[in-house]
């Protein structure tokens, strides 16, 4: 198994990922929070690239089932239902529910990877289950972090070092990239206490500024659901 690590999507172009099996990372806030809408109930979620698409494709094709959500620059747009906390994401709002979702970086990443021949979403909440999947699978990964603006993020990378972690774990035949090292190496550094970890980055001081500390502590918890998030035909549904 050889691992890759993208530290932004601006590093490759949509027809890379082609036929490649494909992690999305995006730890403040959306792979948390889809995944959190996918363990309350929701239907799909689909991932959109823009707000405007987003609203357009919302417009009633899904039978009055349909919720907007996401946010830009930390913030809920306007005119939608939800935000970009995963707190928001409960079975009473979503169970049954399918939610168009754009985030600043999230969402964009999982676009930009759709022609993958597998995709997953991951973050530090389905960590164990998702990489008990991909050891199984037993194919090459690709791992992208959304990244932040689309700069460099500590906490994708971390979790992007994890995740390998967990990979490369009882398993002597995986071939790791200069940037999976790399990202191996800021996990083991940096990634022993999640939380305190999120709260001194970049993007997790900006949150804390506009009041989504919580948003902080739930990002954080560690293999609290087994569920993953799989793109096909342009939703992510729950891997069965």
């Amino acid at each position: 198994m050889k691992l890759d690590v993208l530290f932004s999507p601006v590093q490759a172009d949509e027809l890379f990922f082609t036929g490649k099996t494909t992690v999305v990372i995006d730890v403040l806030r959306a792979s948390s929070t889809i995944i959190t809408a996918l363990t309350n109930g929701a239907k799909e979620i689909v991932p959109v690239g823009t707000v405007e698409f987003a609203v357009k494709v919302s417009g009633g094709i899904f039978g009055g089932q349909t919720l907007l959500g996401g946010e830009r620059n930390t913030k809920k747009i306007e005119g939608f239902a939800l935000g970009n906390s995963p707190s928001e994401y409960t079975k009473e709002i979503v169970s049954g529910k399918s939610i168009v979702f754009y985030s600043t970086n999230g969402s964009r990443a999982i676009v930009k990877a759709k022609y993958s021949a597998n995709l997953f979403v991951c973050s530090f909440n389905n960590m164990k289950a998702l990489a008990k999947h991909l050891k199984k699978l037993n194919e090459d990964v690709i791992i992208l972090c959304s990244g932040n603006n689309n700069f460099f993020s500590l906490e994708d990378s971390a979790c992007a070092g994890m995740l390998i972690s967990e990979l490369i774990s009882g398993n002597k035949e995986n071939d790791l990239t200069d940037a999976s090292t790399g990202a191996l190496t800021l996990f083991k550094s940096s990634g022993k206490d999640i939380f305190k970890m999120l709260s001194k980055t970049d993007h997790g001081q900006l949150l804390i500024n506009n009041g989504f500390k919580d948003d902080l502590k739930a990002c954080a918890e560690l293999d609290i659901t087994d569920v993953i998030p799989f793109y096909a035909e342009n939703v992510l549904k729950v891997l069965k």
